[in-house]
Order: C-alpha cells, then sequence, then structure tokens
C-alpha cells in the first residue's frame, strides 16, 4: 500500500488530467452516437443543444423547473424541482468541483486554447485582487438571474407585468456552451441572432457577444470563463458537504508561492491561508495542480471521505521537475 500511495503521489497529475478532460469530452459530445446518456443533471456544462450529447447540464431543466407560479412550490411541481436538485446534489457530492477541473466540457475548451497560446508564446494576463474579487462577484448575480427571470413568467413581482416565455432558460441563449459545442459536433445553427422575437433577438444578441468574449478572454486568461460560471456559484453552495475535498497542513506551509502561481483561477489565498484546512474557495475547481507543485511534504492533500488519496511530497514535486525538464517544457 504505501508503495501504490509513493507511485500516486509521485505521477503527473496535469497528464493524468489531461487524459481525463479528452475522455470526457468525447463522452459528453459524442456520447450519443454509442446510445450513452449520463442524464441531466450533470454539475458541469454538458450542453443540452448538442445533438448526440452523452449527458446534459443540470441547469438548462432547473431553469424551466424555476418557471413555476409561486403557490405551486409546495405541490407535486415544487418536489419535481427538489428531487432534480438532490439528483444534481448527490451527483456533485462525490467529485466536488472537479467536475469543473476534469470533466467539464466548456473547461476543457479554454485549456485547449491556453495550450494554443503557450503556442504561440503570448503571455496571459492578470488581475489585481481587487478587480478579481469584483469579477467574480458576477456568476452569483448571473446565479439569482437564472433563477428570478423564468420565475418571473408565471409570477407577477411588485406589480410588474410577467415576463415572456422566452425568458424559459434566460442563462442558456448567453452561455457560450450552447454556441461553441455543437461545432464540435458539425452543428453551426446556434451562431445567429435569432429575430422571431424582440426578447430572443436581445439574448442571443448577448449570446454571440459573450461567445466573442469567451475566446478573446480565455486566449489572455486562464479559464477566463469560470470566474463568472453560476454553474460553479451553484456548486460551491453545496462544497462543504463533498466527501472529495483540498485539505491544507498551514504549519508545514513556507509560503513559497508555488500553488498561487499555478492556479488557472489565480486563487492567492490556497498560497497566504494557513489558518483554515479545508481550502476549497468558491473559484475552485479542483484540477489539483496546486499539489502537484508543492514541495512541502504533506503540506497539501486530496481526501476522499477523509481518506488522503493524492499529497504533495518532495521526492514527488523533484520528479515532475525532471520529467518536464527530459521533455523541454
Amino acid at each position: 500500500m504505501k508503495r501504490i500511495k509513493q507511485i500516486i503521489n509521485n505521477s503527473d497529475i496535469n497528464r493524468f488530467r489531461f487524459y481525463i478532460q479528452i475522455a470526457a469530452f468525447g463522452l459528453l459530445i459524442y456520447g450519443g452516437y454509442l446510445a450513452i446518456d449520463l442524464g441531466n443533471h450533470l454539475p458541469t456544462f454538458a450542453c443540452t443543444f448538442v445533438e448526440k450529447r452523452g449527458g446534459a447540464c443540470y441547469l438548462f431543466g432547473f431553469q424551466h423547473q424555476m418557471n413555476i407560479p409561486i403557490n405551486q412550490l409546495f405541490t407535486g411541481r415544487g418536489l419535481g424541482i427538489l428531487t432534480g436538485l438532490l439528483t444534481f446534489f448527490a451527483l456533485f457530492i462525490l467529485l466536488n468541483k472537479s467536475w469543473c477541473g476534469f470533466l467539464c466540457p466548456v473547461g476543457t475548451l479554454q485549456d485547449w486554447i491556453t495550450r494554443l497560446r503557450i503556442k504561440c508564446r503570448v503571455r496571459y494576463s492578470t488581475y489585481s485582487e481587487g478587480l478579481f474579487s469584483r469579477l467574480k462577484k458576477i456568476k452569483y448575480i448571473l446565479l439569482a438571474l437564472l433563477i428570478l427571470l423564468p420565475l418571473g413568467i408565471s409570477n407577477s413581482f411588485a406589480g410588474l407585468p410577467r415576463l415572456p416565455h422566452d425568458f424559459s432558460t434566460p442563462f442558456c441563449m448567453i452561455c457560450p456552451g450552447r454556441t461553441v459545442l455543437p461545432i464540435f459536433s458539425g452543428d453551426i445553427g446556434q451562431l445567429i441572432v435569432d429575430f422571431s422575437s424582440r426578447t430572443k433577438m436581445v439574448l442571443t444578441g448577448l449570446g454571440m457577444v459573450v461567445t466573442g468574449l469567451f475566446f478573446t478572454g480565455a486566449f489572455v486568461k486562464k479559464r477566463f470563463f469560470c470566474l463568472f460560471c453560476p454553474m460553479s456559484a451553484l456548486q460551491y453552495a453545496f462544497s462543504k458537504a463533498a466527501i472529495l475535498k483540498l485539505k491544507k497542513d498551514g504549519a508545514k506551509c513556507t509560503r513559497c508561492g508555488n500553488c498561487y502561481r499555478v492556479c488557472d483561477v489565480g486563487i492567492r489565498d490556497i498560497a497566504e491561508d494557513i489558518v483554515n484546512t479545508d481550502i476549497t474557495k468558491d473559484d475552485c475547481m479542483m484540477c489539483f495542480k496546486c499539489v502537484a507543485a508543492c514541495p512541502e511534504e504533506k503540506c497539501l492533500r486530496v481526501t476522499f471521505i477523509g481518506v488522503p488519496v493524492y499529497e504533495s511530497t518532495e521526492e514527488g514535486f523533484y520528479r515532475r521537475i525532471e520529467g518536464r525538464c527530459d521533455n523541454g517544457s
């Protein structure tokens, strides 16, 4: 058992993650061709608009479910919303936010764009702490809107008229997953502005703008869109209950900053927080690059049901460094 743990801790998690991302992307985009269906409650952007998908994003059905009169929330329809949320929670509790780091097709696409940027030798940009703090609040605003706007279809708030039915899936209309992921199955039909109604024109127009920002932002900033992802906000609400966790022993931390430098979403607290044991922050996508980059013995570790499954070690750190030098990277 000790030998197995040594092999795991010495392994290159980044290479393992790369292959998992390719497999997950193929499964979620093309799984339907093999009659694979992982359901409609996945805690990741497996887009419903991909025709032969192998599973679907929970947010699409959730927005449809929120088109419900308030007085029916405690009826059978409300029970349906609760059942869907519990199914989402059951899947999420197993892997926590590693759904983002390993399985999300939109996240994988951003990582591929980052690889292209590196090949082009273009430097990536960074945020100031103040700007970073303000930007990451956007995902909570989007989460609130994707709940409130569908509710506004069946309910009148403060005497305002009800919203048109075109607001049934407002976030999906602006999500880059809707416009970009179908391209990989040969469908470019979502790359349009829908003029069938004023609401659809505005939403799909915004969708095209967001798609442009997605590609531009992902090219200059690692995991750019993840800062604004409402799925990430929804997941963080449940993250304390998940059984896969990222832990830190602050007493062993020397604040070398390696973990912060490799963090794709730029979480400074992972390096500076030496008080909290559970350091899964709201923007963390649990890619575990920080664990691989940490040179301190068992300072950072990944645990499953409290059992360490991947830990930072001095030996593992230097083996990964040597491996990259041998590869010329």
